[in-house]
């Protein structure tokens, strides 16, 4: 089993209350955790799409690592727009921990499916996009290339992880999904958006691709049934 759910937000110091957001964040971490351990089993495989952790530095993030490590399945993340600590994947992995996989340019597979990904950027039709924004737009475009890309050819499905929705203002798919179809990619998720964010996710089934937004709030905390094999 495949599940999913972004935007975990964990802060093991307490130093940031998800709660400013909305009561409906109350014990988020709490409710995520015991989700988890209802629904996920040892051999399953839970995808995580980014802002994993408060921290700012990896010696920090690896308490919340830690309790993610902890829990049932193996964990595949990606790089969110509040990951500060994430800088170096070599340091990451020299933590060593046992059930949990970076993806930044490589790409990982779950029995007969290939997992690939990438952070993603603002929507270039977004208010204040840059020419900083357009270089690291770019980037991530390149990333994704990357990833995907380095998935094994005889696989019988592809999955792409991003943090930011891979659409414009308006609700249309944008680069990233380009770049997704060219790789046969089959399902894609996406986290990023909260509250009043909600109405900018798109669902379902677009350009051949199959796409469900993760954000946890989105999903009342609940881990997401994405794919039984």
């Amino acid at each position: 089993m495949i599940y999913g759910i972004g935007d975990l937000h964990f802060d093991y110091s307490k130093q940031k209350p998800m709660d400013i957001f909305g009561d409906n964040w109350l014990d988020h971490e709490d409710q995520i955790i015991k989700s988890w351990k209802d629904k996920v089993e040892k051999e399953d495989i839970v995808l995580i799409p980014g802002d994993i952790s408060w921290a700012l530095k990896l010696e920090q993030a690896q308490l919340d690592l830690k309790r993610i490590d902890d829990l049932p399945g193996k964990k595949v993340f990606i790089k969110g727009n509040h990951d500060y600590w994430w800088q170096s994947l070599k340091k990451i992995n020299d933590l060593n921990l046992k059930s949990l996989f970076f993806i930044q340019n490589n790409s990982y597979i779950y029995k007969n499916i290939g997992i690939g990904g990438t952070r993603g950027w603002n929507s270039r039709d977004s208010d204040f996009f840059t020419e900083k924004d357009e270089k690291i737009f770019r980037r991530e475009v390149l990333r994704l290339r990357n990833s995907l890309s380095s998935i094994e050819k005889n696989v019988e499905k592809k999955i792409a992880m991003m943090h930011y929705p891979p659409f414009d203002m308006n609700l249309k798919p944008n680069e990233f999904v380009e770049v997704m179809k060219e790789f046969n990619i089959d399902l894609c998720i996406y986290g990023h958006l909260h509250s009043e964010g909600h109405k900018y996710i798109v669902e379902g089934e677009l350009e051949g691709i199959e796409f469900h937004c993760v954000s946890s709030d989105y999903l009342k905390f609940q881990l997401k049934s994405l794919y039984e094999e």
